[in-house]
């Protein structure tokens, strides 16, 4: 069995943050929400920076990292989008379709990669580091939006914002697709 290194209990800890980051959001604590989702974030650079600099990489930390970010991604984007009072600026319904689907899209080969040979390139692509970078921003920005009330800023920028991450989150998504077809599989 293989011991849990510090950024798997980093990681582990991000987890376990999720339910608590759920219920802030709903029950109208945008603020602690916030600082749950940067805190995750902060975490997420941290065992990632641990994890490079004292050589404690490990099969289980590639699939739990990874695993946390599409987890408080899919929370935000389903709770961010469904109809609520105290949610001034939501995230477009099919904004939030398209994100989680393409995710989901992506489990899925990767994990039939596993069981089934099918080629696949596992390694994230620079677009799609990009798209997580911006998927993030933007709900960071709309959690702070939602969190300050409004400000004469929110109404212009946020629809912006969003179609931004989907338009990377469509462009990922195809780039996926064919750079499957055309580049070597990672063993």
């Amino acid at each position: 069995m293989t011991p849990i290194t510090l950024p798997n209990a980093i990681t582990l800890l991000r987890i376990l943050a999720v339910p608590f980051f759920a219920i802030a959001i709903w029950y109208n604590h945008l603020w602690e929400a916030l600082a749950l989702f940067v805190a995750a974030g902060l975490t997420d650079l941290l065992d990632g920076w641990i994890a490079r600099r004292f050589n404690q990489r490990s099969a289980l930390g590639a699939f739990l990292d990874p695993a946390a970010d599409k987890l408080l991604m899919t929370t935000a984007f389903i709770l961010m989008a469904l109809p609520k009072d105290h949610l001034r600026f939501p995230i477009p319904a099919w904004v939030a379709i398209l994100s989680i689907s393409r995710d989901v899209v992506i489990s899925f080969l990767a994990i039939l990669s596993f069981v089934h040979p099918i080629a696949l390139n596992r390694r994230p692509s620079i677009l799609g580091k990009f798209t997580t970078g911006a998927q993030i921003v933007a709900l960071g920005v709309g959690l702070l939006a939602n969190a300050q009330g409004p400000k004469p800023w929110h109404r212009f920028a946020l629809p912006w914002i969003f179609y931004a991450m989907a338009t990377f989150v469509l462009a990922s998504g195809i780039h996926y697709y064919f750079r499957g077809q055309n580049e070597p599989v990672e063993p």
